[in-house]
């Protein structure tokens, strides 16, 4: 192996090298069950992000209509309480955030592919709004909040 292939490698990261390699990964959700495309698969990353900024500005909106008195600073402050409360009514009764069934996604349990128990939404709506667990992925797209409420965002 020379410099280029060594750096490039590095830059692409420890999968890209693996299956370099030859390790075959599958394709994402395929340890889980789920199939490669269309519905029940793994939600993209894209439509997830754009979930969560439909969130956000639904929940800034209230927060500044209901909560922050015309005051822009105050607003953002109220607004992730309005988005992790948003978040534990919709995901415990519907399986999806007003931003996720506007792009066509879905929070389920990983056992049965089912509705998510009120105490795990609890869990997971908790490690959301601490964002850490959010930005800590898993090799099939899950962040740790998913992984630790046994839940996987799919699409509709």
């Amino acid at each position: 192996m020379n410099n280029r292939d060594a750096i490039g490698s590095w830059l692409s990261g420890p999968r890209a090298a693996a299956e370099g390699m030859g390790a075959d990964f599958g394709h994402r959700g395929e340890r889980l069950g789920l199939p490669a495309e269309g519905s029940r698969s793994i939600a993209p990353v894209g439509r997830r992000l754009g979930a969560l900024f439909i969130d956000w500005a639904i929940s800034a909106l209230i927060a500044y209509g209901l909560f922050a008195g015309g005051d822009l600073r105050s607003a953002n402050n109220w607004a992730l309480g309005v988005f992790l409360v948003l978040s534990l009514l919709t995901v415990g009764t519907i399986g999806s955030t007003p931003g996720k069934r506007l792009l066509g996604l879905r929070v389920v349990a990983v056992e049965g592919l089912g509705r998510l128990a009120l105490w795990r939404v609890a869990v997971r709506t908790v490690l959301l709004g601490l964002a850490i667990p959010a930005l800590v992925w898993d090799r099939d797209g899950r962040g740790l909040h998913d992984r630790l409420s046994g839940a996987v965002q799919v699409r509709i």
